[in-house]
């Protein structure tokens, strides 16, 4: 599977721009993707996902960076390389729906499969299985990213959020949940707490 991670300039993907993709292939980590943009002309910004990614406006309006339509571009390219490309991330209905929509503003075929796994519910999965009732937040699921990395045993991803990070977080919070193993070197003296 694919670990996708977006950073963007806002919650809808009709309005607002994608600043930057990050991507690991889970059965090679090695196999990396990593790029920013500038944010499409006339695309609307909310502070809130400024102060989340770090990034200034400055920056997702630097006319040096490649434009939303070229890292997609090369993200598709990236992922048509890959053995296996099912989707997965902790919100990746998110990080696919403005994939999806940068593709069609930019005449591109985004080619990605349908079904995708969602860390969410790989989480929650876990937890009932072993017996715990996961965490809940006005009658909802409160599994967000920062709970899950406490819960197998990692430190939370750092502030601001870079979406390589996200992607290295989300992969070894995945390999933990799945196989009971640390798979990336920076995260490997962190003990997975079921096993101690």
């Amino acid at each position: 599977m694919i670990v996708l991670d977006v950073e963007t300039t806002g919650t809808d993907p009709l309005k607002h721009s994608l600043v930057s993709i990050g991507a690991i292939d889970f059965n090679k980590p090695d196999r990396q993707f990593y790029e920013e943009c500038r944010m499409w002309e006339g695309a609307h910004v909310m502070e809130e996902a400024l102060s989340v990614n770090g990034m200034t406006r400055e920056q997702i309006s630097d006319p040096k960076k490649k434009t939303e339509g070229q890292i997609i571009t090369e993200f598709l390219e990236w992922l048509n390389q890959s053995e296996e490309k099912t989707i997965a991330g902790q919100n990746p209905f998110f990080d696919v729906s403005f994939i999806y929509s940068g593709a069609a503003r930019n005449g591109a075929d985004a080619k990605i499969p349908r079904r995708i796994i969602d860390q969410h519910s790989i989480c929650w999965y876990h937890m009932k299985r072993r017996g715990l009732t996961p965490p809940l937040k006005e009658g909802k699921t409160d599994l967000n990213s920062d709970v899950i990395m406490e819960y197998v045993g990692i430190p939370v991803e750092p502030k601001p959020h870079i979406a390589l990070n996200g992607a290295k977080w989300e992969v070894e919070a995945f390999s933990r949940l799945i196989y009971d193993k640390s798979i990336l070197s920076e995260f490997k003296q962190f003990p997975i707490p079921w096993l101690q």
